[in-house]
């Protein structure tokens, strides 16, 4: 994880370990070496800011994890195209480069940012944070944020996300919870994606996906669909209305989702240390 390949240093924080940058040093002056435990750390209060950004302007934030080429950005235009007229929507895009589903996205009406990270194979907090400036969130209901195309690292980095889906697609094989255990434990719903091509790819089978998950000890829900074809789509627009019904009345209750979606609670698997938050960053 990004404990062994260094892409914990991303764009987004690496100010945080430049000279006279907060963890430049260790508490005994030395260069740091070893700093996953307290830029996670410090993800996580810029992940909180987010999150409370968020539910000021009554903003349900929707966070798409996958592998490349699993359906994300499809399944976007499939989303904008259906709920257009019903909830505003805006898009922050996570790709190492290009801006071409950015382009996409507003090729559909809709606004949307585009975050290239570089060589970096998730996106962070901070990294969201710099994006929300190019926001009108008093304009937005939901807000998409289509992380990096990755079954591994996203699961690690709370960017202040209500709520983590993650899509499993056909093409890629029904195992793909088993191996990568960490990213479906990490959702609060599972979109089986592609389901057009089961007649051609008979060796996939939605049962034995699902059984992958349940052996996770992951009670999320488990929604099939093509976003090509337009196939069972009506599900995952209706749990999209259900969420944010949930998040306007949460907000009017004045009770702001605190501990965020699963994913959050997978940083403190590792003890963080208690820094402070970074200044600036209260609000965007």
């Amino acid at each position: 994880m990004c404990d062994t390949c260094g892409c914990n240093i991303t764009p987004g924080n690496e100010h945080l370990i430049r000279a006279g940058g907060r963890l430049a040093r260790t508490g005994e002056g030395r260069e740091a070496v070893t700093v996953l435990e307290s830029l996670l750390s410090e993800n996580d209060h810029q992940a909180a800011h987010n999150r409370q950004h968020f539910d000021r302007h009554q903003v349900l934030a929707v966070n798409l994890m996958s592998s490349p080429g699993a359906g994300k950005t499809t399944l976007l235009e499939a989303t904008i195209e259906a709920l257009g007229d019903e909830f505003r929507m805006a898009v922050i895009e996570g790709d190492l480069e290009t801006e071409n589903d950015a382009e996409r996205i507003r090729a559909r009406g809709v606004d949307a940012v585009q975050i290239t990270t570089g060589s970096a194979c998730h996106l962070d907090a901070h990294m969201v944070h710099d994006a929300l400036h190019k926001l009108d969130l008093d304009g937005v209901d939901i807000l998409f944020i289509e992380n990096v195309g990755n079954l591994v690292c996203p699961a690690s980095f709370d960017l202040g996300q209500h709520r983590n889906i993650t899509l499993l697609s056909v093409p890629e094989g029904d195992d793909k919870p088993a191996k990568y255990p960490v990213m479906f434990r990490a959702a609060d719903l599972v979109l089986l994606t592609k389901t057009d091509l089961l007649p051609y790819l008979t060796d996939f089978s939605p049962a034995r996906a699902e059984h992958h998950l349940r052996a996770l000890a992951s009670e999320s829900p488990l929604l099939p669909l093509s976003s090509t074809s337009g196939e069972a789509i009506d599900s995952w627009l209706a749990w999209l209305r259900t969420e944010m019904a949930a998040q306007r009345e949460r907000v009017k209750q004045g009770g702001a989702a605190a501990q965020g979606p699963h994913q959050h609670s997978h940083h403190h698997d590792h003890p963080h240390g208690g820094h402070e938050t970074l200044s600036g960053n209260s609000g965007t």
